[in-house]
């Protein structure tokens, strides 16, 4: 299982199916997302596309009647009917049409009345309709996918669609499980299991043991989002954000033109494929040693004496190009890293996070919260998220003080939002009304997840936490995921381990999750595990889901300060 090669195998199949010669790629706002993950644009070339096409642009190209035309674009109804216009008026000579997913068999009745010109060779659907951003995980690019704790109705419908066309692309017709405290979980599994169903002849795929579809709700474990991270994906995902591969650079001082905007793609950058999972201490002495073999590299092209001299420099020149671009690409993006992470105080910061999140020492723990919140170097985000953790963890102790934290932050000038996510956090994930406290060391033992988890004998003091998904697929994969809190849907149930696990996490995944998956994958020849998500959050994207998710809410938990309780 792998969602890249299954995404590359489908745009491989649209340019070859339409023979040789010059062609357009026609596509959308998603579609082209969905490509430029995968191929650059050198790659698509070589495969005789030679112009790109939006069907959703204001202004189009000209008509261009001598090319043939790839239209690869999602099956809605907007879509629909600017390809009926398409083809009414046709700008290219032929057409071969592909859908990203199922469309109606009515929409393909408009699309033949439309062709009044007999300009459509084929119409296909080939399931390439999720952004694959690793080979084992995949995003739907959904941010925000509740209001009022529940679905969105076009994000619940995008969200079926995305992880229906992961299953027909990876040939998989799973059996399904979800985290049963959850209605949007049950929601989802059912609308997935109607298009098994509906659609079963296009799921009867051969297959030696049952996959598990198995999905979770962010709202179970807020924790991980809310952590800085150590790893250099992560860690630009948190720091300067990916989105859709892309990292903008154009705030940092003294930024040349073209490193404004960087590309970090495991698929075209070798040294970012072999580094993503090290962590920033890894990551520095990586990136010393491929200086110091940039600069032996350009000493000898400087030593150009002979005719034999020159014909190696052209030969290899094209290498030491693509070398010299990749080392003041990286060079520059863990630069500014460590300045980020040196001049926010980000070390004592993770520090306190890593203690809020894996051990009991609510004294102590207050007293650093409240250094920090007092720190002018901390930025607002990580005092905001320092509180957060804070609340989580000691919503329930007896002499918390929430209300003294919101005080100190308000007298920081941190935006009115930040403060009221303090508040928000706790009605997202339950906390007010769960009837066991995670923390309390006899409660966790009689329930089988928990919200905070530690791992003894870490060495690294920022890596402590491991997420709570980590835990959920060991159970899984050792047959011991308790069936009463994650049921099957319907009367299956799975006898033998699982070989084929698909996760997907409402509410959006992390890079840190994403690492976790890595390394199961590694630890368990034999299982193959593809990690999905509606997006893939850092810090900034959480707060924004759990902003959209309170919409309507009305809050259940007012934090006290300790002087009310006293009078209580």
């Amino acid at each position: 299982m792998n969602v890249i090669t299954a995404v590359k195998y489908y745009v491989a199949k649209m340019t070859e199916e339409s023979g040789p010669g010059m062609k357009v790629l026609l596509m959308d706002k998603q579609t082209t997302s969905i490509i430029s993950l995968v191929y650059s644009q050198s790659e698509i070339l070589m495969k005789e596309v030679y112009l790109f096409d939006r069907l959703d642009a204001a202004v189009r190209n000209e008509g261009l009647k001598h090319l043939k035309c790839i239209v690869f674009i999602r099956p809605t109804e907007e879509n629909v009917r600017l390809l009926c216009n398409e083809l009414r008026f046709p700008k290219y000579g032929i057409y071969y049409i592909y859908f990203s997913n199922i469309i109606p068999k009515t929409d393909i009745k408009l699309l033949a009345e439309s062709d009044e010109q007999e300009v459509v060779r084929e119409v296909h659907e080939f399931y390439a309709d999720y952004l694959a951003i690793s080979p084992h995980l995949f995003s739907l690019g959904i941010n925000g996918c509740s209001k009022s704790l529940n679905w969105e109705p076009t994000h619940l419908q995008r969200t079926v669609q995305g992880i229906t066309a992961v299953l027909l692309s990876l040939k998989k017709c799973p059996l399904i499980r979800y985290q049963g405290s959850s209605d949007m979980c049950k929601h989802l599994a059912e609308k997935i299991r109607y298009v098994l169903t509906q659609e079963s002849n296009s799921f009867e795929f051969r297959q030696e043991s049952n996959p598990i579809l198995l999905i979770l709700d962010r709202r179970d474990d807020p924790v991980t989002p809310l952590l800085n991270q150590w790893t250099y994906q992560a860690m630009v995902h948190e720091l300067l954000t990916i989105n859709n591969n892309r990292v903008d650079l154009s705030n940092v001082k003294g930024i040349s033109k073209e490193l404004k905007e960087v590309v970090l793609s495991s698929e075209h950058d070798e040294f970012y494929a072999n580094n993503q999972y090290l962590n920033f201490g890894e990551i520095g002495q990586v990136i010393k040693d491929l200086m110091e073999e940039f600069q032996k590299k350009a000493k000898k092209h400087e030593k150009v004496e002979s005719i034999a001299d020159m014909k190696n420099f052209v030969e290899t020149y094209p290498l030491f190009k693509k070398m010299s671009g990749t080392v003041a690409k990286h060079v520059t993006v863990v630069g500014e890293l460590s300045n980020l992470v040196g001049t926010h105080n980000l070390l004592e910061v993770s520090e306190l996070e890593q203690e809020l999140s894996c051990q009991n020492e609510h004294s102590s723990q207050l007293q650093k919260i409240k250094r920090l919140v007092s720190n002018t170097r901390v930025r607002d985000i990580d005092a905001t998220r320092l509180v957060m953790l804070y609340a989580l963890h000691y919503a329930k102790h007896t002499n918390n003080d929430i209300a003294g934290l919101c005080s100190l932050l308000k007298n920081r000038d941190v935006p009115e939002r930040f403060t009221k996510l303090v508040y928000s956090i706790l009605d997202y994930s339950g906390i007010s009304t769960k009837q066991i406290n995670l923390f309390d060391k006899e409660a966790v033992a009689k329930i089988t997840k928990k919200l905070f988890k530690g791992l003894n004998g870490v060495d690294n003091i920022y890596t402590q936490h491991t997420p709570l998904l980590n835990e959920t697929i060991e159970d899984l994969i050792k047959g011991k995921l308790n069936p009463q809190v994650f049921p099957y849907l319907g009367n299956a149930v799975l006898t033998r381990r699982p070989q084929d696990i698909i996760v997907f996490i409402i509410g959006g995944t992390t890079y840190e999750e994403s690492l976790a998956v890595h390394n199961l994958n590694k630890q368990n020849p034999g299982i193959k595990i593809i990690l999905g998500g509606t997006t893939v959050h850092n810090f900034s994207s959480f707060c924004e889901e759990i902003e959209a998710a309170m919409i309507g809410v009305v809050p259940r938990y007012r934090p006290r300060s300790i002087r009310e309780r006293n009078e209580d």
